[in-house]
């Protein structure tokens, strides 16, 4: 008798454990993430393109351009990189990211400006991943490579 209302009991809470269970989010809309806070974002598209601009002040020129989208296992990362006269990195905006599910959104949240902040210090792509967004961290320093070649042109 004990046995069996130990596993009627077994039985019904694993019954509403798997009840409690939530589906994935479906996609949510990517939202960029730059080196200057967050605004709009956009798929992106996979080449890089180039922009210039005159600064206003000093008479110099700032450029704009666009890594390569770079597929990892959890989507593309695309970045891309403001860099002034002297072709030092001024900002970088994250164009396209993973950002599927809710986990995806919250790991990428705190990623993304950390390695924002470590590519403008190191004013290069040879920085550090960040510890539980290796793939994100790789996609992000290919893409930022895959800039700074196209701005080296």
């Amino acid at each position: 008798m004990r046995r069996a209302v130990v596993t009627a009991s077994a039985t019904a809470a694993g019954v509403v454990l798997l009840l409690s269970l939530k589906p994935h989010d479906p996609a949510a809309p990517v939202t960029a993430i730059s080196s200057g806070g967050t605004g709009p974002g956009g798929t992106g598209s996979g080449g890089g393109t180039q922009e210039t601009a005159n600064t206003g002040t000093g008479g110099g020129t700032s450029r704009s351009v666009t890594g390569d989208a770079v597929s990892t296992r959890y989507g593309p990362v695309q970045v891309k990189v403001a860099l002034d006269a002297d072709r030092r990195i001024t900002k970088i905006d994250v164009v396209q990211y993973p950002s599927r599910d809710h986990r995806d959104q919250e790991i990428n949240s705190y990623a993304i400006p950390v390695l924002n902040q470590e590519a403008l210090a190191a004013q290069s792509a040879k920085i550090d991943v960040v510890s539980g967004a290796t793939y994100t961290s790789d996609g992000y320093t290919r893409s930022l490579q895959s800039a700074l070649d196209k701005a080296a042109e």
